[in-house]
């Protein structure tokens, strides 16, 4: 849901996505009972969204970083609400690609594109030094299988870009995890 007067990396935008997930969750909810479907003890046991969507990222050299999502088994993201930035600048991230992603009709957001299993996703940058340290913040929403979508979703992760000709860096788990909406 996007709105014209708010911003893609506001807070506002991120709390007008949770409401619509609360929302369709309930309507979900109302249209299970509605049929006569029991919803008492049947809650599937779901994991936490940072072990569902893994990230972790490793700089590849002063130009590029990489990120790449581990999607749990049963579990998706949505490739358009993928978002990256470097908490502080310079350097910049520039236009990122993200890579195809599989085709799903959903039922309440009609065609989309969703990644399952790994995903890999290069993230040029400008004005990246040897040894600086930087801050990826990676931004991502998806659902599991049986129903249930999860609130946008924040995890970020601490690089160093590597010397030259010293080759990529480690890579790095995103850790800890988020604390909340709005941390």
């Amino acid at each position: 849901m996007d709105l014209p007067l708010i911003s893609t990396g506001s807070k506002l935008k991120r709390i007008v996505d949770a409401l619509a997930v609360a929302v369709v969750l309930a309507a979900m909810v109302a249209a299970a009972r509605a049929t006569g479907l029991d919803l008492s003890g049947a809650e599937p046991k779901l994991l936490p969204p940072e072990q569902a969507f893994r990230f972790s990222a490793r700089a590849l050299d002063s130009k590029t970083l990489e990120g790449r999502f581990d999607v749990v088994d049963g579990y998706y993201l949505y490739r358009d609400k993928l978002h990256f930035v470097l908490q502080a600048a310079p350097p910049a991230l520039e236009k990122t690609e993200l890579p195809a992603g599989q085709s799903k009709h959903d039922e309440f957001f009609g065609d989309v594109e969703i990644y399952r299993g790994a995903v890999t996703i290069k993230l040029p940058i400008a004005g990246g030094s040897p040894g600086q340290s930087l801050v990826l913040v990676a931004d991502s929403q998806g659902c599991a299988d049986v129903g249930v979508c999860y609130p946008p979703t924040r995890q970020r992760v601490r690089l160093t870009v590597p010397q030259a000709g010293a080759g990529s860096g480690p890579s790095v788990a995103a850790s800890p995890p988020r604390k909340g909406l709005f941390d």
